[in-house]
């Protein structure tokens, strides 16, 4: 055989194992999901240890906006990662993600509390997140990119929604890892856990890095960016391209408006809300709320294959608006039979002895101080909302004329507040105390629980409800990576799906919690929040149906 001195060698194509790729990308991804999440289960704990001296209403929702911190600066990760993935390579971005979420999760459970380090152990814990948020901006653009340049076109929607499982399987990894260490069998307990435990689930995720490290250095590049980067037709300069040109913005926007706002705010709506209302507002214990919602979260999460595959068959548009429409026609009703089922005595309570503050709005404040420095005690109206707040009971607003002293309905009770303007000192201070004491002891008559009875429970029910709504968030997830996948050409594609998808999850998202608290407080209405979602996911429904595309039979390369 003769043979030629100066050709060039064939590269030999690289052989990707399908199995090592989703494997790899999920598994990171869950890694990094459950570093992300384990703060929101722990919000209570996390609020007690690093935002001492707030009243008990604005230390939570403060310890939701540290929580959401990390949310806030995913879309500038998106900016960063997304360009490094489209100039560098898919595979090196999410290395160094998952790097970058693993070493801040873990020096999360380093950190001193503020009991020994004062004002810096907040600013340090919010830093962390801040680090974490960037990580996951970057991390799941790239996962979900990497896998869909390596799937089969008719099978993008299933081969991605194992991508779109793993925000599911973090929280449930995150739920059952706090579970097992605040549980006596493992030696811990509830009491230490609170003290010192909370910090073991952060720790693990020097393992968990360990982990996927080792998995995702086996992996190659994806073979599009691969093709690209071998013919020179990469991006140079991806941001500017992806958002510099109209072209391009308008499909970020007709994705954004038209999908993401609504997926976000049912993804967090039906997950993390729904724990956080079952603990904060229904007041079911958290280890008894964790338990409930793992169950939901097991049995639903095949859905989010289901819907994938599903989306490969009948495209993705129509399932995700489907999901939209559902949570916008059903958060209400499934909340309000939430209550029934994990707290009736509450319910019962609601119905039969309504609760109605009378005062002159101009003299309300929101119940919400993010420096501290409000004692709620120079109004009328403060003084019963705050003693309403503190108790989190659900209460009706009664406009009355300027100058009235404000009081407060409790069933066929009504107790008037003290006047701030005739007691002053420790005067105040004692009256405001027997006030509070005897709005405690009269909502306790008519039957307003200060915990949900464990043996009152409809577990079943409760099961069953939250399975509906982790439902709505397979459907409105598990296609999208897929579709945001196809919306946009290869070059620019890292960068051009990341920034939507986190300013939608994010914000929108992201922030879901603490804006939803927030609105209960100023309300006074324990369902107010919701509608948040609700409006989003409507508009979502109504500006997909006539400008989102189609998208499931698109190439990709």
């Amino acid at each position: 055989m003769a043979s030629f001195e100066g050709t060039v060698p064939i590269k030999e194509p690289v052989k990707h194992n399908e199995k090592l790729i989703i494997t790899a990308s999920s598994l990171g991804t869950v890694f990094e999901w459950y570093d992300f999440y384990l703060y929101g289960l722990l919000t209570a704990i996390i609020a007690a240890k690093f935002l001492t001296g707030l009243n008990p209403t604005t230390s939570f929702i403060m310890a939701l906006l540290v929580f959401a911190a990390g949310f806030i600066v995913r879309p500038f990760g998106a900016l960063v990662f997304g360009a490094i993935g489209d100039i560098v390579g898919r595979r090196y971005t999410f290395i160094v993600t998952l790097l970058v979420m693993g070493l801040s999760t873990f020096l999360v459970g380093c950190l001193p509390t503020y009991e020994t380090a004062g004002v810096a152990a907040p600013i340090m814990l919010v830093v962390l997140r801040m680090f974490q948020g960037l990580a996951l901006g970057g991390e799941y653009g790239g996962a979900a990119t990497y896998v869909a340049e390596h799937a089969p076109a008719n099978k993008r929607g299933l081969y991605t929604s194992w991508i779109q499982i793993t925000a599911t399987a973090g929280l449930a990894m995150a739920l059952l890892i706090v579970i097992l260490v605040r549980s006596p069998v493992t030696g811990v307990g509830e009491e230490a856990f609170k003290d010192w435990g909370w910090r073991i689930p952060y720790l693990l995720s020097g393992l968990f890095l360990a982990i996927g490290l080792w998995l995702r250095l086996k992996l190659h590049e994806s073979p599009v960016f691969q093709k690209m980067k071998d013919e020179g037709t990469s991006s140079k300069r991806p941001l500017r391209e992806a958002f510099g040109e109209w072209g391009n913005v308008k499909i970020v926007l007709i994705a954004f408006f038209g999908a993401i706002a609504g997926q976000a705010v049912v993804w967090y709506t039906g997950q993390l809300y729904a724990m956080y209302f079952l603990e904060k507002m229904l007041k079911v214990d958290g280890l008894t709320a964790n338990m409930l919602i793992i169950i939901a979260l097991a049995l639903a999460t095949p859905f989010f294959l289901f819907f994938g595959w599903l989306s490969d068959k009948i495209g993705r548009k129509k399932i995700i608006l489907t999901g939209c429409a559902l949570a916008a026609l059903t958060l209400f009703p499934a909340f309000k039979i939430l209550t029934v089922a994990a707290n009736p005595a509450l319910a019962s309570a609601l119905a039969t002895a309504p609760v109605k503050v009378t005062a002159n709005a101009a003299e309300c404040s929101s119940q919400f101080d993010p420096v501290g420095g409000n004692k709620f005690d120079t109004t009328s109206c403060d003084i019963v909302k705050n003693a309403l707040a503190k108790a989190a009971v659900n209460y009706e607003n009664v406009e009355a004329p300027a100058g009235t002293l404000a009081s407060v309905q409790i069933g066929g009770m009504t107790l008037t507040a003290p006047d701030p303007a005739t007691v002053t000192g420790d005067d105040k201070k004692a009256a405001i105390a027997a006030f509070t004491k005897q709005v405690t002891g009269d909502l306790a008559k008519v039957g307003y629980p200060a915990a949900a009875d464990p043996d009152q429970i409809n577990k079943p029910l409760v099961v069953a409800i939250l399975f509906y709504l982790v439902l709505l968030v397979t459907m409105v997830y598990g296609p999208i990576a897929a579709m945001l996948v196809e919306l946009f050409p290869s070059r620019i594609r890292y960068s051009s799906m990341s920034l939507p998808y986190h300013i939608g999850n994010g914000w929108l998202g992201g922030l879901l919690p603490a804006i939803g608290f927030a609105m209960v407080a100023a309300n006074g209405d324990i369902y107010y929040g919701f509608w948040y979602p609700v409006i989003v996911a409507a508009a979502t429904c109504v500006f997909g149906l006539f400008f989102l595309p189609e998208t499931y039979k698109r190439s990709i390369d």
